[in-house]
């Protein structure tokens, strides 16, 4: 299996997997809160499976609370009892992978809170990096070019300077899917992309300013398009 391209679908269910494998490796095993899993070399080799297949199943499990990675000494067991890590591991297998519009919503309630958070708590130096994202974009749009992604780095620079690393985490993980189907679900054409301009400017003026109400609105305008989108509603 190692070295094959496979399908989205093919990874999900191999991610599924190996998931079900270090679940029964840990109780097999007797592993208690603290205790260290094999690296990740020898869980491919046991697994039959790339070691990025291995680090992506990792990561799903840390995200989720249940395992816990430290830099230059491996991924240890959470601090949770084996019969609730159990049930959350089931819980996590029956999830499905989530479609575009649920990503977007989820965005949209995330990006009107962390647009409040970051009015409250950005620095100057903050103000450099979001004014930086700011220009790219609108560089950009000016040269007829494609800026979906640079239109994402923007909202991301936003979410990190909002001081909530959970919310910032959670931006990061559905960012890379939504860029993927924009253009498919045809969101954001050439006209709204020179209206996102000035509401970018709006927005970011609204965190300078340190204004939370104004920036969470101007972030809930600057959203119309996909509120049409998701709930079939103006704003």
């Amino acid at each position: 299996m190692k070295g094959e391209i496979l399908t989205k679908n093919e990874k999900h269910s191999i991610q599924k997997q190996v998931i079900v494998e270090i679940r029964d490796l840990i109780n097999s095993k007797n592993l208690e809160p603290g205790d260290k899993l094999p690296s990740e070399r020898m869980l491919s080799e046991k697994f039959n499976v790339s070691r990025g297949t291995i680090r992506e199943a990792i990561q799903k499990l840390e995200l989720y609370g249940l395992l816990k990675s430290i830099p230059q000494s491996g991924t240890f067991i959470a601090n949770i009892g084996v019969i609730a890590m159990n049930g959350m591991i089931d819980d996590i297998l029956r999830l499905e992978e989530p479609d575009f519009k649920t990503l977007v919503e989820t965005r949209i309630l995330l990006e009107l809170k962390t647009s409040r958070l970051a009015a409250k708590r950005r620095t100057e130096e903050d103000l450099v990096v979001l004014k930086k994202a700011l220009d790219a974009y609108e560089e950009k749009v000016l040269n007829g070019e494609d800026a979906v992604q640079e239109d994402l780095l923007f909202h991301l620079a936003i979410a990190k300077v909002c001081g909530n690393a959970t919310m910032n985490t959670f931006m990061l993980i559905i960012t890379p899917e939504i860029i993927t189907n924009f253009g498919k679900y045809h969101i954001c054409d050439a006209t709204q992309a020179f209206i996102g301009i000035e509401e970018h400017r709006l927005i970011y003026e609204a965190i300078k300013e340190q204004n939370p109400q104004l920036a969470k609105k101007r972030m809930k305008q600057h959203f119309k398009e996909l509120y049409k989108y998701c709930y079939n509603v103006e704003i």
